[in-house]
C-alpha cells in the first residue's frame, strides 16, 4: 500500500497514528485479507485489536457474509461449547429447544475469536477440528455438521508460554498461527501518543460543546513519558476526565484551554498502583515509602558512599605518619551505609538511629537535581531515578503551600 492508500484505510477504520508497526500490521492485515489463512494477532489489551479483524474481513471475498466477534474469556465455562458449536433441545438442564452456534451463525462469512487463551482443554479440541476440516458436533447430537467460516484469533496473553506450560495445545497453535499479527503496545507508539490525545479530546470536546483541553510542551512531555499500561483504553478515559474537568465552556474567541504538567499529572495514575489490590496494606497506611521515594534516598546514600571511598582512597595515598589519628581511614564510620536497602528499611539489632525525615530529604533532592538542570524536569528526573510526575507533583505541592 502506499501512503495515500493506507491514509485512506486509517480514516475509514477512525486509526490514529503513523507509527511504523501499527502500519505494518494494517498492511499484512490487508495483504492476506484475499486468503482464507488463519490469524493470530498478538496484543496487550486495549491496544485496539478488533479493528484488524474488520479489516480483514472487508477486504475478503467474504466480506458479504456475516462478521461475528467473539469474547472467550466472557463465555461461561459451563456453556462454551454449546455458545460456540450449537446444542440440540434437551442436550443440558435449560436446552429448552435447538440452538444455533457462532460457527453455523457465521457460515460464509468471518469469525473473529477473542482471548484465544481462555478456551478450555475441550473446547480447544473440538475448535482446532474446525480448523482442520470445518466439521464439528452440536452439544447432544452425533450429527457432523459442516462450515466454512473464515477465523481470526487475537490474544493479550503469551500462547508460547502458555504451551510450554500445559494451557494451551501445541497442535492448536501452530494451527491458528499461519500468520502473525503484532500490534504494539502505546509506550512504543510515543509520536502517537498526543496525537490520539488530541483526538480524543477534541472529539469530547465536539459532543459536550465545551472548549477543547490542549497541552502545553512540557504537558506533552509527561504525557509521552507515561508508559500507558492500559494502553489506548486507558488513553481515551483519561483525555476525557481531563477534559471534563479542565475544560469550560465556549467563550467568543475562546474555543481551547491549555493545560501544564501539575494539572496533568493529578490524572495519571501511579503505574504501580494498577498492580496493587484497592486496599492498602497496613504499612502503606502508616506512611511508607513509596518506590520513588526510596530509589531516591538509596541514590543519595550510595553517592555519599561513593564520595567517602574516594576519600578513603585519598587519604590512604598520604604517609600514615602525616595523617592525624582523628582523621585516619580506619576512623571513617561507613559501614553503616554498606547496604542501603538493609539501612532503610530497618529491623536490625543495631543501635537506634536519627530518625530521617523522609519527605525533607527527598525534596530537598529533587529542588538541588532541578537547579543542577536549570529547571529541566525531565533530565532531573532522569539523574533521581524518578519519574516526572513526582516532580510535577511536588511542585505543584509547593506552589500551593506557596
Amino acid at each position: 500500500m502506499d501512503a495515500q492508500e493506507l491514509q485512506i484505510l486509517k480514516n475509514r477504520y477512525d486509526i490514529i497514528g503513523n507509527d511504523p508497526a501499527l502500519n505494518r500490521a494494517l498492511e499484512t492485515a490487508v495483504a492476506i485479507a484475499p486468503t482464507d489463512l488463519t490469524v493470530l494477532i498478538e496484543g496487550e489489551s486495549g491496544t485496539g485489536k478488533e479493528v484488524i479483524p474488520q479489516i480483514i474481513h472487508q477486504y475478503s471475498r467474504r466480506k458479504t457474509g456475516r462478521f461475528l466477534a467473539v469474547n472467550c474469556g466472557a463465555l461461561p465455562e459451563g456453556t462454551i461449547n454449546a455458545e460456540l458449536f450449537g446444542h440440540e433441545k434437551g442436550a443440558f438442564t435449560g436446552a429448552v429447544g435447538e440452538r444455533k452456534g457462532y460457527f453455523e451463525e457465521a457460515n460464509g462469512g468471518t469469525l473473529f475469536l477473542d482471548e484465544i487463551g481462555e478456551l478450555p482443554k475441550d473446547t480447544q479440541a473440538m475448535l482446532l477440528r474446525v480448523l482442520q476440516n470445518g466439521e464439528y458436533l452440536k452439544v447432544g447430537s452425533s450429527k457432523v455438521e459442516k462450515t466454512d467460516v473464515r477465523v481470526i484469533c487475537a490474544t493479550n496473553v503469551n500462547l508460547s508460554y502458555a504451551v510450554a506450560t500445559g494451557k494451551f495445545r501445541q497442535d492448536l497453535y501452530f494451527r491458528i498461527n499461519s500468520i502473525q499479527i503484532k500490534l504494539p503496545p502505546l509506550r512504543e507508539r510515543k509520536s502517537d501518543i498526543y496525537l490520539l490525545f488530541r483526538k480524543f479530546a477534541a472529539d469530547f470536546a465536539q459532543k459536550y460543546g465545551s472548549a477543547r483541553v490542549a497541552l502545553d510542551l512540557n504537558a506533552i512531555s509527561l504525557l509521552s513519558s507515561y508508559r500507558w499500561p492500559g494502553n489506548i483504553r486507558q488513553l481515551k478515559n483519561v483525555a476525557e476526565t481531563v477534559s471534563a474537568l479542565e475544560s469550560r465552556p465556549v467563550r467568543a474567541g475562546v474555543d481551547k484551554v491549555e493545560i501544564g504538567p501539575e494539572a496533568l499529572s493529578r490524572y495519571l495514575p501511579d503505574e504501580q498502583d494498577t498492580l496493587l489490590p484497592a486496599q492498602a496494606s497496613p504499612a502503606a497506611q502508616q506512611g511508607a515509602m513509596n518506590p520513588d521515594e526510596k530509589a531516591a534516598i538509596i541514590k543519595a546514600i550510595l553517592d555519599l558512599k561513593r564520595e567517602v571511598d574516594d576519600l578513603k582512597r585519598a587519604v590512604a595515598t598520604v604517609p600514615a605518619e602525616s595523617v592525624p589519628p582523628q582523621i585516619h581511614a580506619q576512623h571513617f564510620p561507613v559501614s553503616h551505609i554498606e547496604d542501603p536497602e538493609e539501612q532503610i528499611s530497618g529491623g536490625d539489632d543495631s543501635e537506634p538511629q536519627q530518625p530521617l525525615d523522609m519527605k525533607q530529604m527527598r525534596d530537598e533532592l529533587i529542588e538541588r537535581a532541578l537547579l543542577r538542570h536549570e529547571g529541566n524536569v525531565a533530565m532531573a528526573a532522569r539523574e533521581l531515578g524518578i519519574s516526572e510526575r513526582t516532580i510535577y507533583r511536588k511542585l505543584a505541592a509547593k506552589k500551593k503551600a506557596q
